[in-house]
């Protein structure tokens, strides 16, 4: 039985991944700051949690590091850990910096220092390309992120590049386009816009208050975006790899896919306040998955309007059940 150690396994990611790995008969590990107070609600939600075993670590704590791979010894380690809000990493440059450069670099090291055959995942992210022009972003797309939480996350790319060359790691990177689902938090503007057309619908006279909608990204499902990130992990030699569907959207057009699933015109509904604008932001956002469809057999099932769909009929279900999930 092979051993998956994921760190941050409390967000949407590592909760279907593990969802995944059990269903493939890994033995899966998960880190917190502090696991035994922490209360993986999203694991709850996908019924799990209890067939996790959990550790105490600390990515800004070396020795918090080593002491769990040497505990562990996992055959395959997860980094989707660290700061994963654009808009929240204007307000805590430093944080996002540490918690996914520092991070990312502390787990490279303890996988050195080990000398173990360990698997490395590192979670990239399409924000290191900045604006493109429209073009779609591939792997030798160059760099130009536009936030701190960009910033940080290329610093990590690079850092799992240089130790695949300088240390011959098995460290790839997956360069992740925006994936959603029903575990995201109000704080993305994909849920907020789901959450407030399904309350809407039921009654609520509220506004929904959003920022630039004009901009556009390519928005897939994270439950197959994490399907990637173990093929890339089987392969014969690591590598980086784009993981996108191939579509841009604007913000515009998925609130108005959310507010139509719910029998609503958005435009009575959304009204738009410029102190939500970002300091610096990309203007689309477009993948070409052409690697991950050539090499690891992967190909985006879901788009945009997909995508809305299922997380409007999940808040659907949540609203009727709210407590469903829950312990």
């Amino acid at each position: 039985m092979k051993k998956a150690l994921i760190c941050g396994i409390s967000g949407q990611d590592g909760a279907y991944l593990s969802q995944f790995l059990l269903a493939k008969g890994y033995e899966v590990y998960g880190t917190s700051r502090d696991a035994q107070i922490s209360s993986f609600s999203n694991l709850n939600s996908l019924g799990i949690r209890d067939r996790i075993k959990y550790e105490s670590m600390a990515l800004n704590d070396f020795r918090s590091i080593l002491q769990v791979l040497v505990k562990i010894q996992p055959d395959e380690i997860y980094n989707l850990a660290g700061q994963s809000s654009v808009a929240l990493s204007f307000q805590q440059p430093v944080e996002s910096l540490e918690s996914i450069g520092v991070g990312t670099m502390y787990l490279l090291e303890a996988i050195r220092f080990t000398g173990k055959t360990v698997r490395f995942y590192n979670a990239g992210s399409s924000e290191c390309f900045g604006d493109t022009n429209q073009a779609p972003a591939d792997e030798n797309t160059p760099f130009h992120p536009r936030s701190p939480y960009a910033v940080a996350k290329a610093a990590a790319f690079w850092e799992v590049s240089n130790y695949r060359e300088a240390y011959g790691l098995f460290a790839c990177s997956g360069i992740l386009f925006n994936h959603e689902s029903p575990l995201r938090p109000e704080r993305f503007v994909t849920k907020k816009i789901v959450a407030a057309a399904c309350r809407i619908a039921a009654g609520s006279r509220e506004k929904l208050t959003l920022g630039n909608i004009s901009i556009s990204r390519d928005w897939g499902w994270a439950p197959e975006y994490v399907e990637a990130m173990w093929l890339m992990l089987q392969q014969q030699e690591p590598d980086d790899y784009v993981i996108a569907t191939g579509e841009s959207h604007s913000l515009e057009e998925f609130a108005a896919a959310a507010f139509e699933n719910v029998g609503l015109d958005w435009r009575h509904h959304v009204i738009t306040n410029a102190e939500l604008l970002r300091p610096t932001d990309i203007v689309e956002g477009r993948g070409n998955a052409a690697r991950a469809h050539e090499k690891l057999g992967w190909q985006a099932k879901y788009k945009m309007k997909d995508v809305v769909r299922m997380m409007v009929d999940a808040e659907k279900a949540n609203v009727a059940n709210p407590n469903a999930g829950k312990t």
